[in-house]
């Protein structure tokens, strides 16, 4: 008599395969979380950048002086409001005087990290909340 061989996979083959995709899942998707707040952070630090752009224009366009920079439509108050969309975990800090600006934002990846723009070209991380004067410390 001739045995029947049989074809297929044995159940423990099966849960041994199924148990090494769910850890390379579990490994996979621990990155992409990752991934993703460093995105979030790198849309906030860019809004922000832009917003020096934008407080330059405000700054030529009312004659030297920067009143109002932070709260203006023509200011940097979309530049704030797109770093609120981007998923910044609290709302942006920004001061003015006539001759000088800043503006500091939350980051996500690191909630006691921070990113600052000011009027004198300073982008920069920093742990120091809620932002004081119109300089980046």
């Amino acid at each position: 008599m001739k045995s029947l061989k049989q074809k297929g996979f044995t159940l423990i083959e099966l849960l041994v395969v199924i148990a090494i995709i769910g850890i390379l899942a579990t490994i996979l998707l621990g990155d992409l979380s990752t991934a993703r707040l460093k995105a979030v952070d790198v849309a906030i630090k860019g809004n922000l950048d832009g917003a020096r752009t934008a407080a330059t224009l405000y700054y030529d366009n009312n004659g030297g002086d920067y009143t109002g920079v932070c709260t203006s439509s023509s200011g940097i108050a979309p530049a704030i409001a797109s770093a609120i969309a981007a998923g910044s975990p609290s709302t942006p800090v920004c001061n003015e005087s006539a001759n000088a600006w800043a503006l500091e934002a939350q980051l996500k990846l690191v909630p006691t990290d921070y990113w600052c723009v000011d009027s004198t070209g300073t982008s920069t991380a920093t742990t120091i909340a809620p932002l004081s004067g119109t300089v980046c410390i």
